[in-house]
């Protein structure tokens, strides 16, 4: 495997990784997030859930084996209420922006769209949780405080 392809695969893996992440987190999101809301949490849910599935699919296409799901995620924070729920759903989708970053600079060719479309999809999600957006969403070096007030609405 030629050194391109490998780093392409190591950023799928963790593109992968980031998934099983967002997903396990998403079943927190909507176990405490209110009714008004929950509806667009099932909705991030679902989408984590098929980019996870897609991302199995790639990394067997490029030769590797699929990392697994953990049986459990450290949270960054307690999530005891919505607003909580609120703020764990955009930290969610800042790190998948991240690790989507990364796999837009590793990839080539249609997976290098795919992955910016994840990355958009991603940053989209992140402003509605959060109520404002970040310059260069998926750049935690270039990012800086949100454009709008960081208390979200639970």
């Amino acid at each position: 495997m030629s050194e391109e392809k490998a780093a392409e695969l190591t950023a799928v893996q963790a593109a992968l990784a980031a998934e099983h992440a967002a997903v396990y987190g998403y079943g927190v999101v909507g176990g405490r997030i209110r009714e008004g809301r929950r509806q667009e949490a099932k909705t991030a849910y679902d989408a984590h859930r098929a980019r996870r599935d897609a991302l199995v699919r790639e990394v067997r296409d490029l030769g590797g084996t699929p990392v697994a799901a953990s049986a459990g995620y450290a949270l960054p924070f307690p999530v005891p209420d919505s607003a909580a729920a609120v703020q764990l759903a955009a930290e969610l989708e800042d790190r998948v922006a991240g690790v989507y970053s990364d796999l837009v600079r590793a990839a080539t060719g249609g997976l290098r769209a795919t992955a910016a479309e994840a990355l958009r999809e991603a940053a989209v999600r992140a402003v509605r949780w959060r109520g404002g957006s970040v310059p260069f969403p998926g750049l935690a070096e270039r990012a800086a405080t949100p454009t709008a007030p960081a208390t979200p609405t639970a």
